[in-house]
């Protein structure tokens, strides 16, 4: 009888001691969160990119090749629009997708997603957008100069500009944006009189955040009585334009990444009225509902 209750004893010991150190792992289970879900194979080791000349696009390609986890894996260059209805088609079906993003944009508007961490800082530092002046504004337009120098707001208010854009056009949206922030545009427009058709150029780039910007700056210009002329044009003609007195201000430049090399050419020739958009940055983007945080948590196509 003793030796039975021996057994007995030692047999639920045993069970007990199993089940207190099984943790519901197994050896087959993905490193890429808390559940089954083996991402970087769901995605065919592949993000989703844009044009291939894009900014965005060299610094993915230079993050595929940095990190070790991510050998094997392929940027898939398509278009912006390719790019956004492949997103838009991953998320009704609530799928895995990465794709190459930059902020801001309006997709975070429309959708729920997160950039993930980059430890390595492959796809860029973040930047700012800055306000840079012709060198006699001041003088010659001390209230323009002053409006532009007050300049600033949110990664939210930029966003919902161009996010209405899409239904609309850009001077709508931003005519609508400034109707309902008067808050904020009394901010800027404090001891600002108005002026009766006074001429004054805004130099701008032919990218959305841009043109969200600039539009905004029109419309709060034209409201006090100026002649607003808003000029697109490659980011090194910008620069240029601005050296040269020909154009007045611009509010577009991303520093000190993205146009730094222009920055640095023409540096003296302008005035730098500092950031009036913080927290610009690139990265690699994934809906919210896909477990992982960090470039590093993918896995290599080994």
């Amino acid at each position: 009888m003793n030796a039975l209750k021996l057994l007995l004893a030692v047999g639920l010991f045993s069970i007990i001691l199993l089940a207190a150190c099984d943790d519901g792992s197994t050896e087959g289970d993905s490193a890429e969160g808390e559940g089954d879900t083996n991402y970087s194979e769901e995605v065919d080791y592949t993000v989703t990119g844009i044009e291939p000349g894009a900014g965005v696009t060299e610094t993915a390609n230079n993050t595929l090749d940095t990190y070790d986890n991510l050998d094997g894996w392929e940027l898939e260059e398509s278009s912006t629009v390719g790019m956004l209805a492949q997103l838009a088609d991953a998320i009704s079906n609530e799928e895995p997708i990465i794709v190459t993003g930059w902020i801001p944009h309006h997709k975070f508007l429309q959708y729920d997603l997160k950039m993930l961490d980059d430890p390595e800082g492959t796809m860029g530092e973040s930047e700012s957008a800055h306000t840079i002046t012709r060198l006699d504004l001041e003088e010659d337009m001390p209230d323009a100069y002053e409006l532009l120098n007050k300049f600033n707001w949110e990664l939210e208010d930029v966003e919902q500009v161009m996010y209405e854009a899409e239904d609309s056009d850009v001077e709508t949206a931003a005519a609508n944006w400034v109707e309902e922030n008067q808050d904020k545009v009394a901010e800027w427009t404090e001891n600002i009189e108005e002026v009766d058709g006074e001429k004054i150029e805004i130099a701008s780039m032919p990218w959305e955040a841009e043109q969200a910007s600039a539009a905004v700056i029109e419309q709060v210009f034209s409201d006090y009585g100026y002649d607003v002329t808003v000029t697109e044009v490659d980011p090194a003609i910008l620069f240029e334009s601005i050296a040269g007195n020909s154009v007045d201000a611009t509010v577009a430049p991303a520093l000190p990444i993205t146009q730094g090399h222009l920055y640095d050419r023409y540096e003296g020739e302008f005035v730098d009225l500092g950031p009036n958009l913080d927290g610009l940055q690139n990265g690699f983007v994934v809906p919210e509902y896909m477990d992982i945080d960090s470039i590093e948590d993918l896995e290599s196509n080994e």
